[in-house]
């Protein structure tokens, strides 16, 4: 299954995590309207509607794009570090998706919604980031060629029982391993690896792990000498 508008739309996206956690932690759109009405309350004077990726909206986006610009943040840097216990994993078997935590750099991509669509969509972007509140919204500052916009993005809350602190061979065991009911997290990572390459962006931290996870792979599913023998 892809996740899709209509998915966010119904609502599926908030009962997919309640059948896998619990509807305690998978935020009502109650909670959810009054998360989005403050963050546009700290929305910087003249700030446009732009939207930093960094995963999945990179090829999945699901918005509508009035224009998109590569861009790099300073302060925040892209990893593997939020369980997935649902979209790309399950409960007894979690698998890994990305978020923005602080330190070092990140290059990605800045899209600009149309300005009369924009509530909308953020409300349904509130739907698909924030599902579990697993992240913080927050306005960064993107460079973008000779240009400084203001976007909004999700930094990954630490404290989240999702979040995980892992090292490279952890995270490569859990990517080539796991899956859920949106794909793999392999997937998910070639997936984010392409579309930056679309933008000519290279990420050596993408580059390196999804290199080790198909190796890891492939070690698996190649037969060690004694089943051979078998």
């Amino acid at each position: 299954m892809t996740l899709s508008r209509r998915y966010l739309e119904e609502g599926q996206m908030r009962a997919l995590y309640i059948a896998a956690v619990d509807d305690k932690r998978a935020l009502t759109d109650e909670q959810l309207s009054a998360l989005l009405t403050a963050t546009l309350a700290r929305k910087p004077k003249g700030a446009g509607w732009w939207v930093f990726a960094y995963g999945s909206l990179l090829w999945n986006p699901l918005f509508p794009v009035a224009e998109a610009r590569a861009g790099s943040v300073h302060g925040l840097h892209r990893r593997f570090c939020l369980r997935s216990v649902a979209s790309r994993g399950t409960v007894e078997r979690p698998g890994l998706v990305l978020a923005l935590e602080p330190g070092g750099a990140c290059h990605g991509v800045v899209y600009r919604l149309p300005s009369p669509l924009a509530l909308d969509e953020l409300h349904l972007l509130f739907r698909r980031e924030l599902v579990v509140g697993a992240y913080h919204p927050r306005w960064i500052q993107v460079r973008s060629a000779d240009r400084r916009l203001t976007a909004l993005t999700f930094v990954v809350k630490r404290d989240h029982p999702q979040y995980a602190s892992l090292t490279h061979d952890q995270e490569c065991e859990i990517i080539a391993q796991a899956c859920g009911a949106f794909g793999s997290s392999c997937d998910y990572l070639m997936r984010t690896r392409a579309a930056l390459a679309s933008h000519g962006i290279i990420d050596r931290y993408l580059e390196t792990l999804a290199s080790d996870v198909v190796q890891r792979q492939l070690a698996c599913a190649t037969p060690s000498p004694a089943q051979e023998v078998k």
